[in-house]
């Protein structure tokens, strides 16, 4: 296999235009790059959200798209680490075109990419990288909540040891990263919100008291850390309006045991006016996990290690991808899966396939 002249994308071709399917090619391969057959890319929030609000994009046609798994069909100079051939998965970089993943093909930086262990499929691979930089990011990065060390890093099993993390949103993709992220830290505690439906999964994930999603209670989930444990870190893997004040009332009811909530979407302003209202005060903290970002760089590329290969958490079944729902059509579903992500999807990953015919 080899990396061809041209091949398809998914573009944007104006400001807030649906995508169209046009022929692209790739640049020159630099040294330290691999070139990548996208088999199957993941849709996330943030793709329609940079499409609908012209963010992040500098110039048109724009690709976007930034989770996916593919076949490694080239490798640069300088690249020991991959081979071609080498199923991959990844987190491409927003508003990079060459390395954004609604194409077929893609190149990116090969300290960047897993190597896809033999019991997953690409589907399933394809949504891991986005969701878990953003938790790595939120509670290992010191824009999150700096919990150290990362559990990859020596004393990082222990971390959490003692403690109790609320992680508000627990059956969204990122959500069920954390509550795993937070079981590999060691908190004696994982608190999280869901509908009935996932509660017994996401007890399987590691979360020790699933509350229910439209009942649960600021006291409730601090009375779910138990006699003798500090809730000491809140987690808003959802982070509109709602669960964002929710986080605030939860760390202002742990009177100081907990002192920020991380979110993944902008801070809202009267989440921050509720957590800036009373002693000790809440800060609301917005993280933003681009894991190709330098500032990063000292938690993404051990991520990439320690998630995959065979010898990696999720080979040893440490780690469990998220579910997937496929979205057939080829690099012409684009349109549906986005309008699928945006109407909203419980507990899945929505993904297609950008070189099925």
């Amino acid at each position: 296999m080899s990396l061809p002249t041209t091949y398809k994308a998914a573009v944007v071709p104006a400001p807030h235009a649906q995508h169209t399917v046009e022929d692209r090619s790739l640049p020159a391969l630099e040294a330290n790059q691999v070139a990548i057959k996208i088999t199957a890319t993941a849709v996330n929030p943030v793709d329609w959200k940079i499409r609908d609000y012209n963010v992040f994009l500098k110039s048109y046609p724009a690709v976007l798209g930034s989770d996916a798994a593919g076949e490694i069909v080239a490798v640069g100079s300088n690249v020991s680490t991959h081979t071609v051939g080498d199923r991959v998965f990844f987190q491409g970089i927003i508003g990079n075109y060459p390395a954004s993943t609604f194409q077929q093909y893609c190149v990116m930086p090969a300290e960047l990419v897993s190597h896809t262990p033999r019991n997953i499929p690409d589907d399933q691979a394809a949504g891991i990288s986005l969701a878990s930089v953003a938790v790595v990011t939120g509670l290992y990065d010191k824009t999150g909540h700096a919990i150290g060390p990362a559990p990859w890093a020596a004393g990082g099993a222990e971390a959490g040891k003692g403690k109790a993390i609320a992680i508000l949103g627990g059956s969204s993709s990122v959500g069920q990263y954390a509550i795993q992220f937070a079981r590999l830290s060691g908190f004696e505690r994982i608190i999280t919100n869901a509908s009935a439906a996932h509660q017994e999964f996401l007890k399987g994930l590691g979360a020790h008291v699933v509350l229910d999603r439209k009942t649960a209670t600021a006291q409730g989930f601090v009375a779910a850390a138990g006699e003798g444990v500090k809730l000491s870190y809140v987690y808003d893997a959802i982070s509109v309006k709602e669960t964002q004040k929710l986080g605030v009332e939860i760390a202002q009811a742990t009177q100081g045991a907990a002192q920020a909530v991380v979110t993944v979407q902008g801070a809202d302003q009267d989440a921050i006016a509720l957590g800036e209202s009373q002693e000790p005060k809440v800060a609301v903290k917005q993280i933003l996990g681009l894991g190709s970002s330098p500032a990063l760089r000292h938690l993404s590329e051990p991520m990439v290690k320690a998630l995959g290969g065979e010898d990696g958490w999720i080979a040893k079944g440490l780690f469990v991808p998220n579910r997937v729902r496929l979205i057939p059509g080829g690099i012409g579903a684009v349109e549906e899966a986005l309008k699928t992500n945006k109407e909203g999807v419980s507990g899945e990953k929505v993904v297609f396939r950008p070189n099925d015919a």
